[in-house]
């Protein structure tokens, strides 16, 4: 017995070194953790179980019979997160450059459906060059094996991605599906075709990082929800991320005893809003002001920031925000910012997360590039995400909420459970100014002082429908707030929701306009 023990410790350690000390010294120094050491920061000191440590590939072409690592390139298995459970798999950079085959799939699928049968996350660290070219269709369909997983399990199991290096080709669409994208800045790239492959095929030149860095999806396409500053910082914001969610669908987000009182005012919201209507604020200090200890996690932070998305917690209860933000496009929905938010109600929907809705809406902004980019259809993706959804929504106008855009922003109209409104909010087909010019056109023309009449006629439009009081005649707003007691009558409504059931005409499934 002592020998087959020393055979299993040996193969083991060979197991720990994946590509051998000099590929791992060469991950160091680009300034990259290993697959092991990645998985030891990530989770609960001791918690890992690993999963497939002596699998290895079965092909022996291109000389691959000679070249076989144990493990073939990925650590798989299971462990917990501040103490709640997750699968996870961590792809190794320096076994075959993380290259993706048919067995490194299999043993990814292996924990996907683990997660998917008991219910917990899946956490995926990406660090490979794609394919693994040698293994040709068996590597294609390897990827549509996960990519099946992926979305089976959407909805049902969270899913992050955590980019750590190269993602490119196939590779990139794993992530896409999942729930969240997590990059480096410096370190991770995402695209499906590389430069090289562009200078050739439109002759541009670009590098990696301009192509598909982290800041560059974080910013211009969407596809990164976040960028970490390194490695280190990804795997906090994905635990960070975590603590909001619950373990599947079946489960209700975690509580947390707050420490904040629940019945603190925030008095610096009385006067928040400033006197002119085309004066813009800070949405943000509006969100921190409300929440438990001003702890806010903005998702999508540098992507369509006319609206602003994320989650905190509010008397305890776990909380998805979303809010238009006035200091960008005047708050205006658009096309990115319909698709931003509309996923990320579809995600809070499907996993029990209340909806905390902020409204200061002028409408949909206006221009051939909109209309031309398709904001019928994208801004419908927001309204069916909002009418779908049957989780808890609770909305605070705070100021404008104009047109289709008021019934979009989650409107008791498209079952809203409770809409609240600051004495500010202003309730209207549109704006004051545009109103009248439509409505008393003759009679701003028949004027003798243009001017004076149109403004007479603004401020008397403003007074009768630039407010929520007519909105609360029709029952279309439950209160009308000081704007102090938000937090109060928020955490007030979660728990009178705290039990809601809901539910949609059975269907196979609707279809949203994609």
């Amino acid at each position: 017995m002592t020998d087959h023990l020393s055979e299993l410790e040996q193969r083991r350690a060979q197991a720990r070194l994946g590509g051998g000390q000099a590929r791992i010294d060469t991950q160091h120094d680009k300034g990259k953790l290993t697959a092991r050491e990645r998985i030891d920061l990530f989770l609960d000191k001791g918690s890992f179980v690993e999963m497939d440590m002596f699998v290895q590939h079965q092909v022996t072409e291109f000389g691959l019979a000679e070249k076989k690592f144990l493990g073939d390139g990925v650590v798989t298995g299971y462990g917990t997160v501040n103490g709640r459970r997750v699968f996870i798999f961590s792809q190794d950079f320096t076994v075959f450059g993380g290259a993706l085959g048919k067995s490194h799939a299999e043993k990814i699928c292996k924990i996907m459906d683990h997660a998917g049968k008991v219910g917990a996350p899946v956490i995926g660290l990406n660090d490979s060059g794609g394919a693994r070219i040698q293994e040709g269709v068996v590597s294609l369909g390897a990827y549509a094996d996960i990519f099946l997983r992926n979305t089976l399990y959407s909805g049902v199991v969270p899913q992050i991605s955590v980019i750590l290096g190269p993602c490119a080709g196939g590779a990139v669409y794993s992530p896409a599906i999942t729930d969240f994208t997590i990059m480096t800045q410096g370190t991770s790239h995402m695209f499906v075709t590389g430069p090289n492959v562009v200078k050739t095929v439109t002759h541009e030149e670009v590098t990696f990082e301009e192509l598909g860095g982290a800041m560059t999806h974080a910013a211009k396409s969407g596809v990164a929800h976040f960028a970490g500053e390194n490695e280190v910082d990804s795997l906090e914001i994905t635990k960070k991320l975590l603590s909001y969610f619950p373990a599947n669908n079946q489960e209700d987000p975690p509580f947390v005893e707050p420490t904040d009182p629940i019945d603190r005012e925030s008095p610096e919201l009385d006067s928040i809003i400033p006197a002119s209507p085309n004066k813009a604020y800070d949405m943000h200090a509006v969100i921190k002001a409300v929440v438990d200890e001003g702890e806010f996690l903005e998702v999508h932070e540098h992507y369509a920031r006319n609206i602003v998305v994320g989650f905190a917690r509010i008397g305890g209860y776990s909380a998805g925000i979303v809010a238009n933000h006035p200091a960008n496009l005047a708050g205006a929905l658009d096309n990115d910012s319909s698709m931003k938010a509309a996923r990320f109600v579809r995600f809070c929907d499907a996993f029990n997360i209340p909806i905390i809705t902020f409204e200061d809406v002028p409408g949909f902004l206006p221009g051939t590039d909109q209309e031309w980019g398709g904001i019928i259809k994208n801004g419908a993706k927001l309204l069916y995400a909002y009418c779908e959804a049957t989780v808890p929504k609770i909305t605070i106008i705070t100021r404008k909420a104009y047109g289709g855009a008021y019934d979009v922003m989650s409107s008791k109209h498209i079952r809203g459970d409770v809409s609240l409104a600051w004495p500010s909010a202003e309730i209207a087909v549109m704006g004051s100014k545009g109103a009248v010019e439509i409505i008393y056109r003759k009679e701003i023309a028949a004027a003798e002082d243009k001017a004076a009449e149109e403004r007479k006629l603004v401020e008397e439009y403003r007074n009768k429908f630039a407010n929520p009081y007519v909105a609360a005649e029709w029952g279309y707003v439950d209160d009308i707030i000081e704007p102090r007691l938000t937090r109060q009558k928020i955490i007030q409504s979660l728990r009178m929701l705290e039990n809601k059931v809901d539910h949609n005409p059975r269907k196979k499934h609707g279809n949203i306009p994609l």
